[in-house]
């Protein structure tokens, strides 16, 4: 260290040298030091030389002053030279020039009293230190309370604060500070308000133990320990106060220019009141106790005012008006016993007179006899072994028992009001942690020191051990924590003194004793003292001049102490006489004072296991039990007890001048309580280690200038670091390296910023010369050319005079006329050149210009014709789009009503089915009779078989077509899919034409011309396809039409023959009474069934004959063998024992009907009838299948229609965003403009050409499944006519039943086969029932998606067609389906839902639909019941989800646009002037909703402020980081590392990530949201308006509140950051929201630290230009105001004082903190909705199926 001092001691560096005034002074070394001199030149800032003395051997050389970078630091220890004159300088600069009152000094927070009110201390301050780290803002008591209550929260540990200085410095103002910091940032968790009683608590205490010194207005006289509990939530829920040393000689005795307690004089300015007349109080001139000062008043201070305070918080704490009257009479009562006059009645004795006026008020108040109070204060008594005596006193002693009977009786009343504090402080329950706040005395030396600054001063020393023992701790977890080898280091240990003071045999004991001896004397106990330790301990000296005083070398200073009056004081005599008196008081209060069991002042309950104070000695005199020394000396071992159990943080108070001025700095009375505060000894220890540290970045982002490129070329910065500090210092015992941060010993810090402006210097050296370099070789360069041209026109004359004569004028005359023929020539013969070349160029030229100007005309009419021919395609495509559109709603609501009369249809055709399988059971019944008669048909067995075998083939061929139609169905899809394929390449390249668009906006406008002219000619091309799809469509809607009609009469025919068929269940009812006979008739038959069987071969026989000639016409005249040629192997397979084929059954079936004629000719004409019933009820199927298929193929298209249009919607998510691009070039080029909008109208062409593509594609397939259908049914009506065949020939041929029994069982195969069918047409049925339903779904989400599509067109300039509407605009929504409605479409409703973002406020329509439904039917229940319900589940669901900025977004739009509702369709005039005529007829009727409107107006207003809330959470943690410490502008570094040794607990390791961009990203995502939830405009600009109002609050509240942060650099960088927030403004279109109006101030505070700051001039711009800041904010700038480096001009407190001179005259108040919570009124502007309420759809995703649309 001392080989770097030699080094640094060279010419121009700066030392400290001893000063007698200022203590020490600056001066600059004139010559380099050389070792061994015995003389430093110097010259001082005066200018004056100076030969410093050096001493040669011991080499003491003055310290080195830190460079001008490093002053004015936030923590003293980061200052690189640590010593006395550093600190002074540094807090001197702080506290005068920049006006801070608070520097850290490591652990330390130094407050020195700026004897000023400062605006430093409000609401709006905790809440800017609340959360903030220890070392991120400036220094203040309020960053000391924040790290104590969060290492609390951290680590659930004790903690406590010591504040400690001398009288005046300010210990009570910051306790009282540090308690309301707790109370702010942690209310109570009950209803008592706890937090408030403990703040109460101060003003309470104040008055009756604070008192006006000649030092302070408001000295505590008396130490206090404030212990304020915490829950487990770290909330306030108690408190418990403990006292120490009360200065009682006060009530009896004040020096002069001081007072006695406030609250006697606060009585006094209160004795007119009505209530303390029985008081007989006065003016306090007139009482004794309270008038040796002789100034009973402050000056600023109203005494009544500050007694109507006192007796408020005496009520908040509880304590009632009966007990504060019996204080006051106490207090009064002690008023009126100083005045109580004692008379000398010789030298022995003394008396009062028994009617003393004041005796009697005294004896009065305090309800004793004054004849005993009388004698007690002339007589004592006096216990002997035998017997009791009672001897007089004298007048001296007298008033000593007097005043010693006032002190006790105040001490014991200050005991029982603080008593009572804790009582109602205290809480039930068991504590969690606590934090305690220690306001005690500092270290004490006057004039004359007596017992009580020998306690307060040995109080200071247990203190300043338990400091020591806790700095070394701190330091050796911090060298530990960074695998730093642990070196002892050497202190100052002060416990030798505290066994001087406390331990066996010390001076309190020796006290104590001596007070014990009755004949004790201070004589005596001086004497043992001297005895016992004079020339023994060093710290125990006898002063020479005075012989009754005696000297301690305390670890501050020196400090002399008068004995007289030790042993007085500490034995705090009262006479037992006087006690018994008092404890005869009918005053239960003063009576209680008296009790053998004296109350403590305060028991402090903690944790930690201690010992209740209790006295050292029991005395042999029962009129006092302890001395006040060994209390005392027990309460503070129990204090020391509690902080070392606790995490300590200390606050020392530093008083700045003992005149009481504003920011004036004494530096001799500060060095004095800094060395006895302890702050110069902790610089001592932390100069012995590494006080500067810093962090491996900020020493790379410092010292960077220094670093080589091969340093730099390493990827590892902490690698860098170890390297370049090898080669910058030598020593490595210099510096050390940690884990997170490099340590460097005092003086490297400033050795390191000489290099670095060493480096700068000579960088700015070589700059400077090669600039000075180049203007003078441009002098140089300009002055040789002229001197050039000067010589050559001299020259040129001096030649001419030489060789100028006659022959030579002679010569030249003749050369001149041979030269003008001859040039002459020349020229002509060029001219003639020119010419002939000239006339040649015209004529070519003008033909050229000829033909350009003909292709110029013919290109003009071609021009024409082609745009004439584009203008009409325009508008015919235009007219063709409108007109498509108009069809696909008429298609859609054509549609839904013929499905609704399907739906009917297929009801009744239900009907007719479950008839008909109810007369074919009966008819099966029937069948089953007959079942013997069929065992006679044996042959027709075989028959049937083959008919069954033709069955199964027909049915596997149906099978087989089934599945060629799936495999048309799949090749179908996969058409489609690639279709789709397409469509999404398609529409992926107009997307990327779109951005390209957008990209290159101001680029070439030809390109985009000819890109448009492409799209136009493709388009152009797929023109007429899309008009004959069209065509199509249309065609296929007249086919509908004509296929409704139909239906509707086939519908009048079956109710025809529903009527027959009833009529035919009748006669089958009277035929069935047949039967029996029939029975009969079978008996009979089975009789003749031999003669029969013969007759059966012979009808046979006929039947092949006849049969063969039925198939020869049906095949047209072919040949058996013809016949069996032309069939294949597998029809010949098929052929039967006869040898028939399956087309003979066929001629079979037609013979038979030749049969019908003869059998049962009674039943012909009903045979005709079922026939034509069956035929009937077969085309009645066929033609509802054939609709079924139809609207099965409609809807398959429809379907997909409807997923090409769901894609189109998720990809039309991002058109917000387009058109917001499109609204801000509309300004710059609206030809792009419109040529965007006509690409958007071609896309959408384009999706409606893909769209009839897959119509008529899915038109094709349904056509082909049609055809399968209809086969299918054709064979299905053959097996139902067979099957009816073959029961009227059993019905025949019923005498040959018998022998046909065989073919039963092949009937009841055929009846499985037919049930099987049936059963598969009931499949079908559900399926189309199915299909049907997800038509209705998918029409719904297509007209809502069409709804949509309509109102893009709109946005985009097109006019929508006026569609005349059938419903009325309202939901039909019943009393049983209201809670649905609320569940589905409030409380479960998502607001990310697809359908959600694409038609905003959705929701608050079908709401308004439902409350005009209710007004309509002129419900009052039903819509008081809807309008409460709905308040209720908006409510819900906003305080469920209190924290989601998506569902406060998406309710406060749709409740704001309920609003607008309410108001729109109210029927008052002012709200239907937008309206349109359909609107105005869809008014309320019924009804007044204005009260509703108010409550919902509320509701609205109670969302936008969770919605702000939320938003500001969100974004306040991104404001710091991103707008000030982030570095925007990168190359231009504005941060100052100045190794601030942080609080472990505090130190972030890591830097934050939050950026600006990060804001905008965030800002961003809020607009973007609240602009697809559909969020007014006007409400969207009053929310950003609200957060950027937030944004430049906090930013330039923590500028206020970081001095780091105001330079020059900050300032540009904040700028920069304001430029993009105002970029963001312009981009989003929101400039007329005001929000760039609330960064101004913090635009003008950027724009301050940049400019110049000098002159006058500078200061008059400043004044005018920062009108949005206060004097206050712009004079704190200017004050923290920090040059980053050496070249930056620190600014000059003249400058300041300019400035705040011409800012005196406004009255903008004194607040330098801007309020970040407040709030701007929100306002709901009407914005009528041009939306008609008939045209809206309800999404089937919002599942509201019971809601019926009217």
């Amino acid at each position: 260290m001392e080989n770097m001092t030699l080094f640094t001691l060279l010419q121009y560096n700066s030392v400290w040298i001893p000063d007698p005034d200022e203590v020490w002074q600056s001066a600059e070394i004139t010559k380099d030091y050389k070792s061994g001199s015995d003389v430093l030149f110097l010259q001082l800032e005066d200018g004056t030389e100076l030969e410093y003395p050096v001493d040669p051997v011991k080499t003491l050389l003055p310290p080195l002053r830190n460079p001008d970078i490093l002053v004015g630091e936030n923590d003293l220890t980061a200052l690189s030279y640590l010593h006395e004159p550093a600190v002074l300088h540094n807090l001197k600069v702080r506290f005068v020039d920049s006006k801070l009152i608070y520097t850290y000094c490591g652990i330390i927070l130094v407050a020195i009293n700026p004897y000023k009110e400062i605006p430093i201390y409000g609401d709006a301050i905790i809440r800017a230190y609340s959360g903030q780290n220890m070392g991120d803002m400036d220094p203040h008591i309020f960053a000391v309370a924040e790290e104590a209550y969060k290492q609390m929260a951290r680590k659930n540990r004790n903690q406590s604060i010591i504040v400690s200085g001398e009288s005046g410095a300010g210990k009570t103002v910051s306790a009282r500070y540090a308690m309301r910091y707790f109370a702010t940032v942690s209310k109570s968790s009950s209803k008592a308000c706890v937090e408030d009683k403990v703040l109460a608590s101060n003003p309470i205490t104040e008055a009756i133990g604070n008192a006006k010194t000649t030092r302070n207005d408001n000295s505590s006289r008396f130490g206090k320990y404030t212990e304020i509990s915490f829950d487990n939530r770290y909330r306030i829920i108690g408190a418990n106060m403990r006292t120490y040393l009360l200065e009682k000689s006060r009530v009896v005795f004040q020096a002069e220019n001081e007072r006695n307690y406030h609250i006697f004089y606060q009585l006094c300015a209160s004795a007119d009141r009505p209530e303390f007349k029985h008081l007989k109080l006065d003016a306090a001139e007139n009482f004794n106790y309270v008038n040796f000062g002789g100034n009973s008043v402050i000056d600023g201070v109203d005494d009544r005012a500050d007694f109507t305070e006192t007796q408020k918080t005496l009520l908040l704490l509880g304590l009632n008006e009966d007990f504060q009257m019996d204080i006051f009479t106490v207090l009064a009562g002690v008023l009126h016993l100083g005045n109580v006059e004692i008379r000398a009645v010789g030298d022995e004795k003394s008396s009062v007179k028994h009617d003393d006026n004041h005796l009697k008020i005294f004896s009065r108040l305090l309800e004793i006899k004054p004849e005993e109070m009388a004698h007690g204060l002339c007589h004592r008594k006096i216990a002997t072994t035998s017997d009791t005596v009672i001897k007089p006193m004298t007048k001296f002693q007298a008033i000593n028992a007097r005043d010693a009977l006032a002190k006790h009786i105040y001490a014991h009343l200050f005991s029982c009001i603080v008593d009572n504090i804790n009582l109602t402080l205290q809480f039930s329950g068991k504590k969690h942690t606590f934090i305690g706040v220690l306001d005690i005395y500092g270290f004490e030396t006057f004039d004359v020191n007596s017992f009580e600054q020998f306690c307060i001063n040995y109080a200071n020393e247990k203190l300043q051990q338990q400091f020591n023992l806790h700095v070394f701790k701190l330091e050796q977890d911090e060298y530990m924590k960074e695998d730093i080898p642990w070196a002892l280091i050497e202190f100052n240990d002060n416990q030798p003194c505290i066994d001087l003071i406390e331990a066996k045999m010390g001076i309190l004991q020796l006290l104590d004793e001596e007070c014990l001896l009755p004949q004790g004397t201070e004589e005596n106990w001086l004497q043992k003292l001297v005895n016992n330790y004079e020339n023994k301990n060093p710290l125990f000296e006898k002063p020479r001049m005075l012989s009754k005083a005696f000297i301690i070398l305390h670890f501050a200073d020196k400090v002399q102490y008068e004995c007289e009056g030790f042993l007085e004081k500490n034995r705090d005599t009262l006479y037992e006489e006087l006690i018994n008196v008092l404890k005869k008081s009918k005053l239960h209060l003063l009576a209680n004072f008296f009790q053998e069991n004296e109350p403590s002042t305060g028991n402090l309950k903690a944790h930690i296991k201690v010992r209740p104070a209790r006295p050292g000695f029991k005395s042999f005199n029962k009129q006092h039990r302890t001395t006040v020394g060994s209390k005392f000396r027990n309460s503070l071992h129990l204090l020391m007890e509690t902080l070392n159990a606790t995490t300590p943080h200390y606050v020392r108070c530093i008083k700045p001048n003992d005149s009481k001025l504003p920011f004036e700095y004494d530096s001799k009375r500060v060095v004095q309580q800094l060395r006895a505060c302890g702050v110069l000894e902790t610089i001592r220890i932390s100069a012995q280690s590494y006080p500067s540290r810093w962090t491996y970045f900020e020493f790379f982002s410092r010292y960077r200038i220094l670093m080589s490129e091969q340093e730099l070329a390493i990827s590892d910065k902490k690698q860098i670091c170890k390297e370049v500090l090898k080669h910058l210092i030598q020593d490595p015992n210099q510096y050390e390296f940690g884990k997170t941060k490099i340590f460097f010993r005092a003086g490297q810090v400033a050795y390191l910023e000489k290099l670095r402006a060493d480096k700068l210097r000579t960088a700015s050296v070589t700059i400077q010369k090669n600039l000075r370099c180049w203007i003078q070789r441009k002098k140089f360069l300009e002055m040789k050319r002229a001197a050039i041209i000067i010589q050559q026109y001299v020259r040129g004359q001096r030649t001419i005079r030489h060789v100028l004569n006659a022959t030579t004028l002679k010569q030249a005359w003749a050369a001149v006329i041979i030269q003008k023929h001859w040039r002459r020539v020349l020229v002509w013969r060029l001219y003639q050149l020119i010419l002939v070349a000239t006339i040649t160029i015209q004529s070519h030229a003008r033909g050229w210009q000829a033909r350009r100007q003909y292709k110029k005309m013919l290109k003009d009419q071609k021009a024409l014709v082609i745009q004439k021919h584009v203008r009409a395609w325009l508008v015919r495509r235009r007219y063709q789009s409108i007109r498509r559109f108009v069809l696909n709603i008429q298609l859609s609501f054509r549609v839904k009503q013929l499905h609704k009369k399907l739906d009917e249809q297929s009801k009744e055709n239900k009907g007719l089915l479950e008839r008909l399988t109810h007369l074919s059971t009966i008819h099966s019944a029937d069948v089953s009779k007959y079942h013997k008669l069929e065992d006679e048909l044996q042959k027709t067995v075989k028959q049937r078989k083959i008919i069954e075998e033709q069955v199964k083939k027909s049915k596997g061929q149906t099978e087989q077509t089934l599945s060629d139609f799936r495999k048309q169905t799949l090749s179908l899809q996969a058409q489609n899919q690639k279709l789709e394929k397409q469509h999404q390449e398609q529409t992926q390249e107009m997307k990327g034409k779109m951005e390209e668009i957008t990209q290159q906006h101001l680029g070439d406008l030809e390109r985009e011309e000819r890109q448009r002219r492409k799209l136009e000619n493709n388009f152009q091309s797929q023109k007429e396809n899309y008009e004959k799809q069209i065509k199509a469509l249309i065609d296929e809607v007249t086919h509908l039409q004509k296929e409704r009609i139909q239906l509707q009469d086939q519908v009048q025919e079956e109710c025809l023959v529903n009527d027959g068929l009833r009529k035919d269940v009748a006669e089958l009812a009277n035929e069935a009474l047949v039967i029996p006979k029939l029975r009969g008739d079978i008996a009979t038959l089975e009789m003749k069934s031999q003669d029969l069987e013969m007759c059966l071969q012979k009808q046979r026989k006929e039947m092949r004959e006849k049969v063969e000639e039925i198939t020869k016409q049906l095949l047209g005249g072919l040949e058996g063998e013809e016949l069996r040629k032309r069939l294949s192997p597998e029809d010949m397979e098929q052929l039967n024992e006869d040898g028939e084929l399956w087309l003979a059954y066929e001629g079979l079936k037609r013979a038979t009907r030749v049969m019908e004629t003869h059998i049962q000719s009674q039943k012909e004409s009903y045979e005709k009838e079922i026939d034509e019933l069956s035929l009937r009820i077969d085309q009645l199927c066929e033609d509802t299948t054939h609709l079924h298929q139809k609207f099965q193929a409609e809807n398959s298209t429809n379907e997909n229609v409807r997923q090409e249009l769901t894609r189109l919607a998720k990809e039309n998510l991002v058109i917000p965003e387009f058109k917001l691009q499109i609204l801000e070039l509309q300004k710059q080029k609206q030809d792009i403009e419109s040529h965007l909008k006509g690409q958007v109208v071609e896309m959408k062409d384009k999706m409606e050409e893909v769209t009839d593509q897959l119509q008529g594609n899915l038109e094709e397939e349904g056509v082909q499944r049609r055809l399968l259908e209809t086969q299918k049914a054709n064979c299905a009506k053959e097996n139902v006519e067979l099957l009816s065949k073959v029961r009227k020939l059993e019905s025949e041929n019923h005498l040959l039943l018998n022998r046909t029994q065989t073919d039963s069982a092949d009937s009841n195969r055929m009846q499985q086969e037919a049930s099987q069918l049936t059963v598969e047409n009931w499949d079908l049925v559900e399926r189309l029932e199915q299909k049907e339903n997800q038509i209705r779904k998918l029409q719904s989400q297509i007209k809502s998606l069409t709804k949509a599509i309509g109102k893009g067109n709109q946005t985009n300039g097109k006019v929508s067609p006026v569609v005349k509407k059938e419903y009325l605009g309202m939901l039909e929504c019943k009393s049983e389906d209201e809670e649905k409605l609320i569940k589905n479409l409030v409380l479960d409703l998502k607001p990310r839902g697809v359908v959600v973002n694409m038609i905003p406020v959705l929701p608050a329509n079908i709401l308004f639909m439902c409350v005009r439904y209710a007004d309509d039917i002129n419900d009052a229940e039903m819509l008081k019941s809807l309008m409460n319900s709905l308040l209720g589940g908006i409510k819900k669901v906003t305080k469920n989800h209190n924290e989601d900025f998506e569902i406060l977004s998406f309710w406060l739009s749709n409740s704001v646009h309920f609003l607008n509702c309410l108001k729109q369709y109210s029927g008052e005039e002012e709200f239907m002037k937008h309206n349109t005529p359909q609107q105005n007829n869809q008014c309320l009727r019924n009804f007044d909703l204005s009260e509703y409107r108010q409550i919902l107006s509320d509701l609205a207003i109670h969302i936008y402020q969770q919605l702000i809330q939320v938003m500001e959470d969100d974004l306040q943690p991104m404001i710091v980081p991103g707008m000030l410490e982030h570095e925007s502008l990168q190359g231009i570094s504005s941060m100052k590392p100045t190794g601030l040794r942080k609080r472990s607990s505090s130190y972030r390791e890591e830097i934050s990530k939050y950026t600006i961009s990060s804001i905008l990203q965030q800002l961003s995502y809020y607009f973007t949201t609240m602009c697809q939830h559909g969020m007014d405009t006007d409400l969207s600009k009053q929310s950003v308006k609200q957060l950027f109002f937030l944004i430049g609050a906090i930013t330039l509240n923590n500028l206020f509140l970081r001095k780091d942060m105001c330079s020059c650099r900050k300032g540009m960088q904040i700028r920069c950051n304001i430029s993009y927030l105002e970029e963001w403004l312009k981009e989003k279109n929101m400039q007329s929201s005001n929000a760039k109006e609330t960064l101004e101030p913090l635009s003008q505070a950027a724009w301050l630290l940049q400019v110049n700051k000098t002159t006058d001039d500078d200061a008059k711009e400043i004044c005018e230009r920062c009108s949005s800041l206060s004097a206050v904010q712009i004079i704190k700038i200017l004050n923290s105001y920090t040059p980053i480096d050496d070249f930056e001009k620190r600014l000059a407190p003249s400058f300041v004082r300019k400035v705040q001179s011409q800012l005196n005259s406004r009255g903008d108040g004194s607040t330098l903190i801007i309020d970040a919570k407040y709030h701007f009124q929100v306002t709901f502007p009407f914005t009528p909705s041009p939306q008609a309420l008939e045209a809206i759809q309800i999404p089937s995703s919002f599942k509201l199926n019971f809601l019926t649309r009217i």
